[in-house]
């Protein structure tokens, strides 16, 4: 029985012991380490993303840090600060494809599993909410929760089914290149001693645990009897794949994972050489912002609904934080931000991540002298030709 069989048997509750070949077993473990850590790499690095964004709220279209601005970046519920909240929000959306987050005393709560039964004109109802120990009785209704459906396809399922073509070429030129740098010899002896004998049993300990003792032993003698020789081979077949090939395969296994992800490959990998403005843009515009547009959509329109949408009561996930700025770097876009009118001084400090200045000079817009409406320059010209 092939070891993916007897998993399969084990998830559908078939305890029944059978025998499973070993060396496929610890294959199809390394598989699993190496398909989980590129879905768990890519899943961290999205909600260490999330994490960095600001849920700015908004009243009558005006931004203000209340209760709801402080509920989203600081203290969800009594038992997780924002962070770790955001982490569990984003890892259960991926691996389960769906998430679920509830309101329970003025605290939201990630479920750890729920049962959702759909209707097509009437609200979806949630029963068997489960958040660690408790179990709700109640049953929430659609218009009562935050509910999240990330995909049609469930993304794991696709990466998983992609990896179990792509996961054997892996196993083979790993065991191919452990294979071909082993020692091989060729055991000669006459005659098989009897069954049933001391020499039979001194003979099967020699071949089942002093020979494979020797080959493994940096310094070993081999005690051969009568009749017996060893002869190791001395021409090896080497295999041509290398320690870099099998890595580049791995690498592979990140690239798949990327695409599916929408994160660019040099980024989940953490190939910093390769790692640029455009590189970080594309993963921002392709992966976290429409991420940060559905879940907001779906807090706006159950926290603040119709009403607070056409009064300006709303909660905007900003995404400019997760981008480092250097200040040097950016110290000319700077001046000509401030020198165009465009952003205040505070503006500015808020953008970069500074405390915001506390006087009446710090809000107001300021523009250069070269700055000028098309207007105010004719008139310009014209008192100068009539001078």
């Amino acid at each position: 029985m092939s070891i993916r069989t007897w998993l399969l048997n084990r998830l559908a509750g078939d305890v029944e012991p059978t025998e499973v070949k070993m060396e496929e077993f610890f294959n199809l473990q390394a598989e699993l380490v190496f398909r989980n850590l590129a879905f768990q790499t890519a899943v961290n690095l999205i909600a260490n993303s999330i994490s960095k964004c600001e849920f700015k709220t908004f009243l009558k279209n005006e931004e203000v840090k209340k209760q709801e601005y402080y509920t989203w970046n600081i203290e969800p519920n009594k038992n997780q600060n924002s962070s770790e909240f955001i982490h569990k929000w984003i890892s259960k959306l991926y691996e389960e494809n769906e998430c679920l987050i509830i309101e329970s005393n003025g605290q939201l709560l990630v479920a750890d599993s729920f049962n959702k039964k759909d209707y097509a004109l009437f609200d979806c109802q949630f029963s068997q909410v489960t958040v660690g120990d408790f179990t709700f009785n109640k049953t929430f209704l659609m218009n009562e929760v935050l509910y999240y459906k990330l995909n049609n396809k469930d993304v794991r399922k696709l990466i998983n089914g992609m990896y179990e073509s792509y996961g054997k070429l892996v196993s083979y030129s790993m065991n191919a290149y452990q294979k071909s740098r082993g020692t091989k010899g060729i055991f000669k002896y006459e005659t098989i001693p009897v069954a049933g004998t001391a020499e039979k049993e001194a003979f099967d300990k020699l071949i089942n645990e002093k020979i494979s003792k020797w080959l493994n032993s940096d310094n070993a003698a081999l005690p051969l009897g009568k009749g017996q020789e060893w002869k190791e081979s001395e021409q090896k077949t080497y295999s041509p794949e290398s320690t870099r090939d099998i890595k580049l395969m791995i690498d592979d296994i990140y690239d798949f994972t990327g695409r599916a992800f929408g994160i660019p490959p040099v980024i989940l990998k953490g190939d910093l050489a390769n790692v640029g403005d455009a590189v970080i843009n594309n993963y921002l515009t392709f992966c976290v912002d429409p991420l940060t547009d559905m879940l907001q959509e779906e807090i706006n329109r159950k926290r603040s609904g119709y009403n607070g949408f056409v009064s300006g009561t709303y909660v905007d996930i900003d995404t400019k934080s997760i981008k480092h700025i250097d200040l040097l770097s950016v110290s000319s876009a700077i001046d000509k931000l401030i020198g165009s009118g465009g952003f205040c001084i505070n503006d500015i400090r808020k953008l970069v991540g500074e405390p915001i200045i506390d006087e009446p000079w710090a809000w107001q817009h300021w523009i250069t002298k070269n700055y000028s409406s098309v207007e105010d320059l004719l008139k310009a010209l014209a008192g100068s030709n009539s001078n």
